[in-house]
């Protein structure tokens, strides 16, 4: 499987002031659907407050773009004028909120978010305010302030000068009569999770929450209420009973796991239960969580166990779920609750090269196709060398007597499986540059502007096909830090191991060697052509010198 870290995700929850009109809430969700990459996660409409929450998730770009459109649909067939409802709201689109989930930072997220919200006020004539990490302002981070008033306050309240539009227009315009005001941000990726406890006591679970939540609790000290704060930030919880299951949860809200991680929060909720006479049975998650969320506590837990974490991502997830009871109440399935394990298939809709067996991969190589070819097996042996390396350092971590070397080889484990999702990554996109060569080869060529066009589209393809062999030489290339160190402080008894690993990230550095070369002798750049096949020369005398100093140690120990 591709790491989903080479893969940039965006998760978008906007709300509607519309619950009860089927053909609304479709034609909305519809708008969402037509954007490609895009996958339509959750449409949950509420009658009683009107207002319908949609989740749909995907590439940065195309999630803007289905904000967009719905928010675009949401204004011709939402009428504020006639909404009624009990969820406090300001527009037909309430509120947007973009949430980073892979492979793209905060502050990028915030650009998104600001884009899209310039975007609305421009194009569609409404009213937008940004909000959380968005805000242009302070006084606009929290979105109960931003809503302040709801829609029938709106009049007056553009009015101010404090509450001017960040964009769109700051009159109350008949459009935004009948728009209302939208509010856009980006926030945080919020957890929702359920403590169970041994007990049926709501007193004694809500003891907890308020121990742990930031807002905490009311004490008195010296005879004045004041509020004495909780153990984790960013976190809201409270207790109740559930008669399903016949015990008592803490239910917590987890608004910023940069902050206050998942596990983070089990360890507590456990220390604090335990403090009390209680024990925590195990954890009931509520909704889709990030991939990272697991890694990070199956991570945290093999490391108190001073074990190596170095491991691939399917058994640090299986130590996430054992460590905090995932499995307490029903079966739990990474794949019906990681976000990116739902989207692999739903966005890509292609089988990866690396998703074949061995022998699958072998006799597709053997076809009379032209890929995948030599730079996709040279990915696929650097892949075999850092595993090779990663192996040694899992193996040498738990070694007898070796006990306090533990972090040592778990940090150079960490290092070999970064590089396997790399070179992984890099088997199928080395095959993926090819058919880019050969789809700009396609394009028609009937006048001189479309032949134009497809000159200048073959040459960016053969220079992404020039690079990524580059980059698979680059990754190889650190393969032989890992293999170095094995076997230079590793369990002896894998030296040979560590060996194999050095002569295939050797071949992997040859093979796309080859590779930069005839695809840079295509290049009509010559300046560009010189400077990668220098950069390849480069990075082919570091893996010969290195697999040779290497090979030299092999030997001697052997001997």
């Amino acid at each position: 499987m591709n790491d989903p870290m080479n893969i940039r995700l965006i998760e978008c929850v906007p709300n509607f002031s519309e619950g009860r009109d089927k053909q609304v809430i479709d034609a909305i969700t519809s708008a969402v659907c037509s954007v490609e990459g895009v996958k339509l996660l959750n449409v949950d409409p509420g009658a009683a407050t009107n207002r319908t929450v949609v989740t749909f998730v995907g590439g940065p770009e195309a999630v803007v773009e289905a904000a967009f459109r719905a928010i675009r649909t949401a204004a011709l067939v939402i009428d504020m004028r006639k909404h009624q409802g009990t969820h406090p709201r300001s527009g037909a689109t309430d509120v947007c909120p973009l949430i980073p989930v892979s492979g793209i930072t905060m502050e990028e997220t915030v650009e998104y978010a600001r884009s899209l919200a310039r975007r609305v006020g421009e194009d569609l004539g409404i009213p937008v305010y940004c909000y959380e990490k968005a805000a242009m302002s302070e006084n606009r981070r929290n979105l109960a302030v931003c809503r302040a008033g709801e829609y029938e306050g709106l009049p007056k309240k553009l009015q101010s000068p404090l509450w001017k539009p960040d964009f769109g227009p700051g009159d109350f315009t008949e459009n935004v009569a009948k728009t209302g005001l939208t509010v856009i941000g980006a926030r945080d990726f919020l957890v929702a999770a359920n403590f169970n406890l041994n007990t049926t006591s709501v007193r004694r679970a809500n003891s907890i929450a308020f121990d742990v939540r930031e807002k905490g609790r009311k004490v008195v000290v010296d005879g004045k209420e004041t509020v004495q704060p909780g153990s984790l930030k960013s976190c809201k919880a409270i207790g109740w009973f559930i008669e399903e299951y016949g015990i008592a949860q803490v239910s917590m809200n987890l608004t910023d796991i940069g902050v206050t991680p998942l596990h983070v929060a089990f360890d507590e909720v456990c220390a604090r239960a335990s403090a009390r006479g209680m024990r925590v049975t195990g954890t009931e998650l509520v909704g889709l969580i990030p991939r990272r969320t697991l890694l990070e506590a199956g991570r945290y837990f093999l490391h108190k166990q001073q074990r190596s974490s170095g491991l691939p991502e399917e058994e640090l997830i299986a130590t996430a779920v054992r460590s905090m009871g995932l499995n307490d109440l029903r079966p739990f399935n990474p794949r019906e609750k990681v976000l990116e394990y739902l989207l692999e298939d739903g966005i890509s809709g292609k089988q990866k090269l690396v998703s074949l067996s061995c022998r699958s991969f072998a006799l597709e190589t053997a076809s009379e196709s032209p890929a995948p070819g030599g730079g996709s097996v040279s990915a696929y042996m650097g892949t075999l060398a850092a595993s090779l390396g990663t192996m040694v350092a899992n193996l040498s971590s738990h070694k007898k007597g070796w006990d306090e070397r533990w972090a040592f080889f778990s940090d150079w484990a960490e290092k070999g499986q970064a590089l396997v999702s790399e070179l992984l990554f890099l088997v199928d996109e080395d095959t993926a540059s090819f058919n880019r060569i050969m789809d700009a080869f396609s394009l028609p060529k009937n006048n001189e502007e479309e032949k134009a066009a497809r000159s200048v589209a073959i040459q960016e393809a053969t220079l992404y096909a020039t690079r990524i062999p580059l980059r698979t030489m680059s990754a190889a290339c650190k393969c032989f830090d890992i293999v170095d160190a094995m076997v230079r402080e590793g369990n002896p008894n894998s030296v040979t191991d560590a060996g194999v690993g050095a002569l295939a990230a050797l071949a992997a550095v040859k093979g796309a060697y080859l590779n930069v070369r005839i695809n840079a002798a295509s290049l009509k750049d010559k300046t560009v052509a010189a400077s990668l096949t220098e950069s390849a020369e480069e990075l082919l005398k570091e893996a010969v010198y290195k697999e040779m100093n290497i090979w030299k140690q092999i030997n001697e120990k052997i001997a």
